[in-house]
């Protein structure tokens, strides 16, 4: 009787065994069946309007700088417009202290003065040196003709009497030809004299006209109408800088060096838009697309514009910021001008491009790099498999394909973040490449 009971019990516990084992099996197999699979997407064909969003910043394609006056020492603000001042040609927008030419035109002014003077007194004097050879000439040429006219008498006179007549002429003559040499030589040396004084005298009036230039320079007055900026001093801080450093603007009393931007009129009558798109992007900007503009500073008004140029040489963003992607230039005009902005604010831009016909497209999230390669995992029974797409156009939701078949099944997360392992093995980045660029 108790080996029966025994029996009864050892065979209901191996029943309970088996009902436990099999509710556990079936626990395994729903975590693992359609319960926990991964979100999932299929590759489909049709027509996509592509819009790229971007993110820009206003300029104007035509500004002047102001810049300090080119002249020598370090030159003081004693004026400066303010930024956000509206400016007309002709408007006194920059000066700087003229103390320093003011002296100079008073130095050369009187070196003018002094080479005028050193003029006439070089002509007086040279006037009286003149009329003095002249009377110095008139008597030695007396004396050679009195010489000559005691040697004519030689035959009636003695020996010895001859001989002094004879010797009195030849020194007579002697004095006449050293006093021509003379005459010349004082004649030379007036007129070099003379020389000398007008080149002072040409200096100074070089000098004078060059700081009146200079005295000129230092009024800057506008050479169009726009929105006047000041610049960042540079010079402020001894000038020590570092990046990210918020510069001080020009203020009245600063000193600067020749050559420095003090400030810049913008012509706000033209407005344009002016941002990057990355590489991905390029092919899908045209000139002349439409676009729609919401500056940040008014996101309630809608604008529209067109793209204006697009640059075909592509730029590589710093290397500090991390990031490598290659990035195309691009600017925007505005349909309509708004004379109600202003340089330096950022807008969105909605770009319109051309419809794209009849291609393969799936969502961004669906693709993922590895080995610095796109990729898609396709579904293979119950596992997913990494397979090399080609991406043709990348848009803001959407990529398109080639390389896959129409109705593919693709993960949209990684599998391997998922816990599942991809039949094909691949290490490396499982960032999505469809993200948001």
């Amino acid at each position: 009787m108790k080996s029966r009971t025994r029996l009864r019990l050892f065979i209901g516990l191996f029943v309970v065994l088996l009902l436990a084992g099999g509710g556990i099996a079936v626990s395994l197999a729903r975590l693992r069946g359609p319960e926990r699979s991964l979100p999932t997407a299929r590759v489909e064909r049709g027509n996509i309007d592509p819009k790229i969003y971007v993110t820009g910043e206003l300029r104007t394609p035509n500004s002047a700088s102001l810049m300090a006056p080119p002249v020598g020492g370090n030159l003081q603000i004693v004026f400066l417009a303010k930024t956000g001042d509206m400016v007309k040609p002709g408007d006194v927008v920059l000066q700087f202290d003229p103390s320093e030419q003011e002296y100079n035109l008073e130095q050369a002014q009187s070196q003018l003065n002094l080479a005028d003077q050193q003029i006439a007194k070089s002509k007086a004097d040279g006037a009286v040196s003149s009329a003095t050879d002249q009377v110095a000439l008139l008597h030695a040429r007396y004396d050679v003709r009195r010489a000559e006219l005691d040697c004519s008498q030689n035959e009636l006179v003695s020996a010895i009497q001859a001989k002094i007549n004879n010797l009195a002429l030849e020194e007579a003559k002697r004095r006449l030809a050293q006093l021509e040499q003379d005459v010349q030589s004082r004649v030379a040396s007036n007129q070099a004299q003379l020389a000398v004084s007008q080149e002072q005298r040409t200096k100074a009036l070089l000098d004078i006209k060059l700081a009146q230039d200079h005295i000129q320079s230092m009024t800057i007055r506008s050479t169009m109408a726009g929105l006047l900026t000041r610049k960042g001093n540079r010079n402020a801080n001894s000038g020590f800088i570092f990046q990210g450093m918020a510069l001080p603007e020009f203020q009245e009393g600063d000193q600067t060096y020749p050559g420095t931007i003090i400030a810049q009129i913008l012509d706000v009558s033209q407005m344009e838009i002016f941002s990057q798109v990355p590489e991905t992007s390029r092919a899908d900007i045209s000139p002349g697309e439409s676009i729609e503009i919401q500056v940040d500073s008014d996101p309630h008004e809608t604008l529209s514009g067109k793209v204006k140029t697009v640059s075909g040489i592509a730029t590589t963003s710093d290397w500090w910021n991390g990031d490598p992607t290659r990035r195309f230039d691009v600017t925007f005009a505005m349909d309509t001008p708004n004379s109600s902005l202003r340089p330096g604010l950022s807008a969105h831009i909605i770009i319109r491009g051309e419809t794209l016909r009849d291609v393969l497209h799936l969502p961004r999230q669906a693709v993922f790099m590895r080995n610095g390669k796109p990729v898609v995992f396709v579904r293979s029974g119950r596992t997913f498999e990494s397979k090399p797409v080609k991406i043709k156009h990348s848009l803001e939701s959407q990529v398109v394909v080639e390389g896959l078949a129409e109705g593919t099944e693709v993960a949209l997360v990684d599998p391997e973040l998922a816990g599942q392992r991809p039949s094909s093995s691949g290490a490396s980045s499982s960032a999505p490449a469809g993200g948001k660029q």
